[in-house]
């Protein structure tokens, strides 16, 4: 379903040259500079191009950062700072926070970076995928994978990328821990909803999807409380988006709840369940229309104009109904006040993010080679040097086309 899910923006860099001129003091040493100017290049033309794939993604990220960690790792037979990771200076915007670009002349600090966009890439790809018309289940495996492709390479990021940074992230940044944490949480919960969706179409047991329901409910919920602390202005579209899907889910749990107590006879608590999963679903419809007039960054989703979101309506007034019915000609069962609590947990389907791993570094990468770059022969900058004053200009993203709604349940 096309405009199911919310971005936020690639993050745009100033292009890099990597001339390590009188540095690079061997023809191998040059051919490693000219490599990464060109690697990066294509990787950064892979991200707005419409027909990539993530085998394609793959090979150019790997092709690029397996030369890119001879700039990292040790090359030399020490466990010293490898003499080349401060040399060159990267500039990047952050997701949330427009044009204006952070720097740091290291090699880590671009690592991270690229990363990070080959992470969003992997979302806007699965969110892509999840708008074609008449989605086959392989192409619903394909969005789920994406998605925990992507939350495994921001999770790595943050374990063991990001805390070797010299000159630590700022408050509101890509790579600050809330930032990449509503990410890493955000992108499970939808991977999850890829499986209710799919656990729906099958006709799983309702106890599985109401589980599944609650805990991807409570991820949402993770997600919008860990932005609390954040700027409004960069975050509060973010967070309304959060909280429709928080709402539409807790709708479903409730929902699906209501089944499972009706199937056992508990139908006064089946038909209070219904009327909470009812309020739920009112109060998503009602974040759906401030979501989309909060402004911020990011595409906006339309998930109120989406028959998976209008089923959901029909479903919970249609089954609400049978049970009133049913308690009227069957049970007589008082209906509780309070409504019956979700003591629920999911055994199956809850995503996990998938491993993350550079790639071996490149076989150009020798520390022969290594010793060719003279760092006494080039002009030296200062290492800690952080510029926040240049405007980079967007990254212009391919459009998305709505597609007609077939009202697949694959999310």
């Amino acid at each position: 379903m096309t405009h199911w899910f919310h971005r936020n923006p690639l993050k745009a860099t100033a292009p890099v040259s990597f001339n390590l001129y009188g540095v690079a003091s061997s023809p191998a040493a040059n051919k490693i500079c000219n490599d990464l100017r060109t690697t990066r290049a294509r990787l950064l033309d892979a991200f707005t191009d419409a027909t990539c794939t993530p085998e394609i993604m793959k090979k150019s990220s790997d092709e690029y950062f397996a030369l890119l960690q001879g700039f990292i790792l040790p090359l030399d037979g020490t466990t010293q700072e490898n003499k080349l990771r401060f040399i060159q200076n990267f500039k990047w915007t952050d997701s949330l926070q427009g044009n204006i670009a952070s720097a740091q002349q290291d090699a880590v600090f671009e690592l991270v970076s690229m990363a990070f966009n080959v992470a969003i890439w992997y979302t806007k790809f699965a969110s892509r995928l999840a708008g074609k018309e008449n989605i086959t289940e392989d192409e619903a495996k394909d969005v789920h994978k994406s998605l925990r492709i992507a939350a495994g390479i921001f999770k790595t990021l943050k374990e063991t990328h990001i805390p070797r940074l010299i000159t630590p992230a700022e408050k509101g940044r890509d790579l600050e821990p809330r930032v990449i944490d509503t990410y890493i949480v955000q992108i499970q919960a939808e991977a999850q909803e890829v499986t209710i969706a799919r656990a729906i179409e099958l006709k799983h047991n309702a106890s599985l999807i109401a589980a599944l329901s609650f805990e991807t409910a409570n991820f949402y919920q993770k997600a919008d409380h860990t932005l609390n602390t954040l700027d409004p202005e960069c975050s509060s579209k973010w967070k309304k988006y959060l909280q429709l899907k928080q709402h539409f889910y807790m709708a479903y749990a409730h929902c699906y709840h209501g089944q499972t107590l009706l199937a056992g006879d508990k139908c006064g608590e089946a038909i209070r369940s219904l009327q909470e999963a009812e309020k739920f679903y009112s109060r998503a419809e009602a974040l759906c229309k401030e979501y989309r007039q909060t402004k911020g960054p990011g595409s906006t989703a339309k998930p109120s104009e989406q028959l998976f979101f209008k089923k959901l309506g029909t479903f919970i007034k249609n089954t609400l109904e049978k049970c009133q019915r049913e308690n009227g000609f069957i049970y007589f069962h008082k209906v509780p006040a309070e409504a019956p609590a979700l003591e629920l947990k999911a055994s199956y389907g809850l995503a996990e993010p998938t491993p993350f791993e550079l790639p071996p570094l490149s076989a150009q990468c020798t520390p022969e080679v290594y010793a060719t770059f003279d760092l006494t022969k080039g002009p030296k900058e200062d290492k800690a040097k952080v510029k926040h004053d240049e405007e980079i200009k967007p990254v212009k993203e391919p459009d998305l086309k709505p597609q007609k709604d077939t009202g697949c349940v694959v999310s």
